[in-house]
């Protein structure tokens, strides 16, 4: 027996007096290696032990007063969004009848307002995905609030037209702060409280409506257009309260920045942070499918360098740009453009199709397919209009979390699609409103979902970036909707208009079960590494 140190040698083993054991194989490096290579694993273990990402930090806040101010802040801004568009239906005629404009100049109003949003989408997405989410926001209420201001003292048509264009572009930032709120919530009720985000918008709509109401028919046109920018206000005036991302800050490798966010939100939430260190390196993935009531039971730990994605977004947008279209995210990018084309396509499309189905197009004689016009006033049809929203939203928060973001907007839309089918033909009035209002609440509940489930899809390293580009092709969905929808509502095919809409929610549907993997209850991800 051989006592002392034993080493491997070229030909066997030597003793502590240097002898060679040429009795003994030469296996025991092997034995070594595989100890040490457990050695290494349990070292592994121990390292991850004691650190924590961030949404192993998000999990235990739950919702807090922390996120409900964010909530209240973001929502602030889709608020604002919403009441800037809402107003072209209101301002549009009031201008057209005092500046003696013809159609295709008040419809420039409106159209330059999707022009600008199709640039600001673009255009903010990279510029926080670069310089970060708070950047973004900030100068889009600047140019949101100050534009839509000045637009109450435009002096004449060419000075309003510049300055709605300019609003347009704010409004463009949007995605933004969704996609800012969304990276501050856990993952378990993430779904149901961003759908909680999105019905800003309808509060939104219904503000606005009631303002016009109110105000237009005593003050005019330039007051609604000034009081609509206070929204805006609101934001720069507690833009200091904010806090940047901490996940945004984790993933270009600012961790005690981030650490300090976190600290705070703790603070708000009462809560303590998981013990240990705050990284950056690694992401945890949760499989596809939850296990659990929770949805975080088998999770997955892959080390990466989240180095890689920033100094490559430090390169400049086109770098970002070109990455949605890489090999691991061109089939995500390709179907969620092709949903929210045809979500806003349809959503815009069916409120054009209420409004001129309820007007009753004279000269269709020979198509009888409209409502019966009751003499209502426009701002009581558009009040009652946007409530149709609401029970949208309900169902989209109960169940979005439940069975999952795709079974969610591809069962709204089918519903949808069947709705429509019987406006073919002439149906009676009631029966034709319900159709309608029960298509559009489908319709906007998707539609409210797919801006849920696209920031949850890209990794935070190319979020706003591809949520703003995404978000600007649904805006080109807005603008092609009237020129071709409503041209055939005034040709008198009508009929072919519903079968238009029927096509692209239909489209837009089945796309919607091509998406790559579910998100509901699923970490986000930080970089495109860590997509497979």
């Amino acid at each position: 027996m051989i006592e002392g140190h034993i080493s491997c040698g070229k030909m066997g083993l030597t003793d502590d007096t240097g002898k060679r054991c040429p009795l003994l194989p030469c296996s025991i490096p092997n034995i070594t290696n595989t100890s040490m290579q457990q050695q290494q694993q349990q070292q592994q273990m121990v390292d991850h032990a004691s650190t924590y990402t961030m949404d192993e930090a998000l999990l235990p806040m739950g919702f807090g007063k922390f996120q409900a101010f964010l909530l209240a802040y973001s929502g602030m801004g889709w608020i604002s969004e919403a009441m800037e568009m809402m107003l072209l239906s209101f301002v549009g005629p009031s201008v057209q009848e005092i500046w003696k404009l013809s159609a295709q100049e008040q419809s420039l109003i409106t159209s330059v307002v999707f022009v600008g949003m199709l640039i600001g989408a673009f255009s903010w997405g990279l510029i926080s995905d670069i310089y970060g989410r708070r950047m973004g926001f900030l100068f889009t209420a600047i140019i949101t609030g100050v534009a839509g201001f000045l637009s109450a003292f435009a002096p004449n048509y060419i000075a309003l037209i510049v300055l709605r264009f300019l609003v347009g572009i704010g409004l463009g930032g949007g995605p933004v702060l969704s996609a800012w709120f969304l990276e501050f919530v856990p993952s378990p009720n993430r779904g149901a409280w961003m759908v909680v985000f999105s019905a800003f918008w309808s509060i939104g709509t219904i503000l606005e409506a009631s303002l016009a109401w109110a105000v237009m028919p005593k003050m005019g046109w330039r007051w609604l257009l000034a009081l609509s920018s206070v929204p805006s206000f609101l934001l720069l005036l507690l833009y200091g309260f904010t806090s940047e991302s901490p996940r945004y800050l984790c993933m270009k490798g600012k961790t005690t920045d981030a650490m300090q966010v976190l600290e705070k939100m703790a603070k708000w939430n009462h809560v303590s942070l998981p013990s240990g260190t705050l990284v950056s390196d690694h992401t945890c993935v949760p499989d596809e499918n939850p296990a659990s009531s929770a949805g975080l039971d088998s999770i997955t730990i892959q080390r990466h360098d989240t180095n890689t994605d920033d100094s490559e977004s430090k390169r400049g947008g086109i770098t970002s740009l070109f990455r949605l279209l890489s090999r691991k995210l061109l089939r995500t990018t390709l179907l969620l453009w092709m949903v929210i084309f045809g979500c806003a396509f349809a959503y815009y499309g069916i409120i054009l199709l209420t409004s001129e189905l309820s007007s009753g197009n004279k000269k269709c004689s020979s198509n009888k397919l409209h409502l019966k016009s009751d003499g209502s006033g426009l701002y009581k049809n558009v009040l009652i209009t946007s409530l149709a929203e609401i029970p949208g939203l309900f169902i989209a928060a109960t169940i979005v979390d439940r069975i999952g973001r795709k079974l969610t907007m591809s069962s709204m839309l089918f519903v949808s699609c069947i709705l429509l089918i019987p406006l073919v033909s002439h149906q009676k009035e009631v029966l034709t409103v319900g159709l309608l209002f029960g298509a559009r609440m489908l319709i906007s509940g998707s539609f409210t979902i797919v801006y849920i489930y696209a920031p949850e899809v890209y990794p935070t390293s190319t979020r706003t970036t591809g949520v703003g580009v995404a978000s600007a092709v649904g805006r080109v969905g807005g603008i092609v909707c009237p020129l071709v929808a409503v041209g055939l509502v005034h040709g008198c095919h009508q009929t072919a208009a519903v079968l238009l809409f029927e096509l692209v929610i239909l489209l837009a549907a089945v796309a919607i079960c091509f998406f790559p993997f579910e998100t509901s209850r699923r970490y986000l991800l930080d970089s495109v590494r860590n997509i497979k």
